[in-house]
């Protein structure tokens, strides 16, 4: 463990030591052998299904996935980000880079984090320069207000979480998830059960986040960079989902009059969210919207309590992560050379860009879950678990894949076919970085076909 986060660490002062004109070269390569190196942590040596345990920290079958994708996303994101950077002086861009080294370090260690308390620390630190980012090198004047809304929402939510810790750690004097694993702890018996409950819950809920929970996403994304944008996408709301499968095995049983009111809420904001992107002008906002509705499957699978239902989860979040990652690039693409993201005004760039096109056919392709994607194993996953939970559960699921094939489709037409704007017809050509990024988007989730098991935390 200690392998991948002591050299995530070091690059945090290596950004400022570094010449200019090596600094982005070098940060990639390093942060590129990371992820190499993280690939290590797919074998597991099956004690408990922990490997490197210590009192703080260690690595089972649900976090080495995530971990992987959070160093796998690294060089992507400083290669993203390169041409927003351009024309900065070189004191902010080491700035830039070190905030991300930041965030990865802090990502890596919540992860990772086999005590509760632990945990909760770490999930609050990877706020902070998840905040820089988004109000520093955000695009628009409007990045202020995103980022007030991700930090009082994130914050408020997850102060109940904090009392419910403490009040574990007095009454078990220990917060270590394998132990409670292993313990299985019933909820207090107490009028004040279903309050605790819905307390441990709330702050992954609004990560997630839950319809209903939203409203801090689609500003939070429109208004991040590039970087900001796939951090956001593809690891941090899958905090959400980690924290609800890991604290899930502690407040058994589920109340049925909370849970009822949760498991109706992220099916109808599948519905809900993907109605909203059919109606979006703004390319950012309609994918963050997306993310939305994807998330409400996933929350929807770990509150059914099922291995089917928590290896569908698993594996829909490791794909969603690469595959809005892949969007939001694509989008970033987009905006470097048009200068705006309203999609009446950007059409037919299929003529200019035919291989981006290509790109865009795919990624979409992916983000509908189209056969044999690996986002189809996941929702196939989902929707079964949940027809077993509830039959007429299928009647939503099957109208919100029918929508999400619908937009998806919107997307890439609105996109890439019609006629081109004048204004338009002297961009740029694509560059061999770009294509770079979506192969190494697209090129895991290829071979993840092969063998998803690898991805699916192993609840079977």
């Amino acid at each position: 463990m200690l392998k991948i986060i002591i050299p995530t660490a070091l690059l945090i002062p290596s950004t400022l030591l570094l010449k200019p004109t090596s600094l982005f070269s070098t940060t990639t390569a390093y942060s590129t052998l990371l992820a190499l190196l993280s690939l290590s942590l797919f074998n597991h040596p099956l004690v408990l299904e922990i490997s490197n345990p210590t009192p703080y920290f260690s690595i089972t079958p649900v976090s080495a996935p995530l971990i992987i994708l959070t160093c796998w996303l690294l060089p992507l994101m400083i290669m993203a980000s390169q041409n927003h950077l351009k024309t900065e002086p070189v004191n902010r861009k080491r700035m830039f880079l070190m905030t991300l080294m930041t965030l990865q370090t802090a990502l890596i260690m919540t992860f990772a984090a086999s005590e509760f308390v632990l945990f909760y620390i770490l999930f609050e630190t990877t706020l902070i320069p998840t905040l820089v980012i988004i109000t520093r090198w955000g695009n628009q004047l409007e990045r202020l207000n995103a980022g007030l809304y991700f930090l009082f929402y994130t914050l408020a939510s997850s102060l109940p979480l904090l009392i419910t810790l403490l009040h574990l750690h007095s009454t078990h004097l220990h917060t270590s998830m394998e132990l409670f694993f292993l313990q299985q702890p019933d909820l207090p018996s107490t009028k004040t059960a279903q309050m605790f409950w819905l307390s441990s819950l709330l702050a992954f809920m609004v990560k997630l986040p839950l319809y209903g929970l939203h409203l801090w996403l689609p500003k939070a994304h429109v208004e991040a960079p590039i970087a900001g944008s796939m951090v956001l996408a593809a690891i941090l709301l899958k905090l959400g989902g980690y924290g609800l499968i890991r604290i899930s095995p502690m407040l058994n049983p589920h109340p049925p009059t909370l849970l009822l009111p949760i498991m109706v809420m992220a099916l109808w904001g599948i519905l809900m969210t993907s109605s909203i992107c059919l109606r979006q002008t703004d390319l950012k906002a309609l994918i963050a919207y997306s993310s939305v509705s994807h998330m409400g499957l996933v929350a929807a699978a770990i509150m059914s309590q099922t291995p089917w239902g928590m290896t569908g989860a698993m594996t829909l979040m490791i794909a969603h992560g690469l595959t809005s990652s892949a969007l939001f690039t694509l989008a970033n693409t987009n905006y470097e050379r048009t200068h705006t993201r309203t999609l009446l005004l950007v059409r037919g760039l299929q003529l200019i860009f035919p291989l981006l096109s290509t790109w865009w056919l795919l990624t979409n392709l992916t983000n509908m879950a189209l056969p044999p994607s690996i986002n189809l194993v996941g929702e196939l996953l989902i929707i079964t678990a949940l027809f077993n939970w509830s039959p007429p559960s299928i009647i939503l699921t099957g109208i919100g894949t029918l929508i999400t094939a619908s937009y998806s489709l919107y997307m890439f037409l609105m996109t890439q076919r019609g006629v081109i704007s004048t204004q338009f017809q002297s961009l740029y050509p694509t560059h061999t970085r770009e294509h770079l990024i979506l192969t190494l988007h697209l090129f895991p989730l290829g071979l993840l076909i092969i063998k998803p098991a690898l991805i699916s935390g192993l609840f079977t």
